[in-house]
């Protein structure tokens, strides 16, 4: 008697099982893909592909870097947003870099070994800073920015004394700029009437108190979004702003006049999503597809 209930119950799984791999397994993806196949809707299940002259150049949902094989920006096409996915842009590797508005002090490596491999580790306010520099230099605009130095680096300083009950240092015995290794001048002579030092390669600093200099550079030339990678890596789109400042030196590379490349621009930004969601945006591989068919 047991043991016919035991092959009755395990039947009826097998039969649950079945039934259920032929619904969710088989019918309810064949079903969905032919939902997905109706006019309006296969363009996007396909993933948005865009063709030009039958060859397939990206997706509209994917961005991709406009740079030459040593990673230098073509000067002729718009420039993406930075990407931390993989070594950019790489969907089978879609992810941040985890680091977030604390990460401000910089980790010097051993100098002795090679750069790539002595164990230095860039913070996140130093990348921004030096991607900040990199793309006014090549927009020809300023890279200041708050919290940054001249050469590209975190306006951070250690700053080392007794504190009070808050933990503020309340008399500054010595001063160190952690993100400027010696020789360096660091980039301001004095705190608090304390002389200002650069790092020594090596050196902890952690006993001090973290300090970060805001500077002048209120309102940056460069948009957030020129220095910082999006959540997935794969942003497909910058920000108006961020195009408007590079439409001079694209017009320049092409010979044609900043008002027409100005004007694709309008054509491409999109409003928000349902007029409140998001932020107004432009679509870089689409942009750079009609200043293709614009010509020069």
């Amino acid at each position: 008697m047991y043991f016919t209930n035991l092959v009755r119950q395990h039947v009826a799984a097998l039969r649950a099982l079945l039934v259920f791999t032929v619904i969710l397994g088989f019918a309810y993806p064949i079903g969905i893909w032919l939902f997905a196949q109706l006019p309006g809707l296969q363009d996007k299940a396909d993933g948005s592909l865009i063709e030009v002259d039958g060859q397939v150049v990206g997706s509209s949902l994917i961005g991709q870097a406009f740079t030459d094989p040593d990673g230098n920006p073509l000067p002729r096409y718009f420039q993406s947003r930075p990407s931390a996915a993989g070594d950019g842009y790489d969907p089978l590797s879609t992810s941040a870099s985890n680091l977030g508005p604390e990460d401000i002090v910089d980790t010097p490596g051993d100098p002795s070994l090679p750069a790539d491999d002595n164990g230095t580790k860039t913070s996140l306010l130093s990348t921004v800073c030096a991607r900040s520099i990199a793309v006014a230099e090549l927009e020809g605009v300023s890279g200041a920015r708050p919290f940054c130095t001249e050469e590209g680096v975190g306006a951070v300083l250690s700053v080392i004394g007794p504190r009070d009950a808050t933990g503020n240092v309340t008399a500054p015995t010595r001063v160190v700029s952690v993100n400027q290794t010696c020789p360096a001048k660091p980039f301001i002579p004095t705190y608090q009437g304390v002389r200002v030092e650069c790092a020594e390669p090596g050196a902890d600093y952690a006993i001090g108190q973290i300090v970060p200099v805001a500077g002048p550079a209120a309102k940056p030339a460069v948009p957030a979004d020129a220095v910082t990678a999006s959540g997935s890596g794969l942003d497909p789109h910058i920000s108006p702003a961020y195009a408007a400042i590079q439409v001079d030196r694209v017009a320049a590379a092409r010979g044609v006049s900043p008002d027409q490349v100005r004007a694709l621009v309008d054509e491409h930004t999109e409003g928000r999503t349902l007029g409140f969601l998001g932020e107004p945006r432009v679509n870089v591989l689409q942009l750079n597809l009609a200043l293709d068919r614009l010509g020069g």
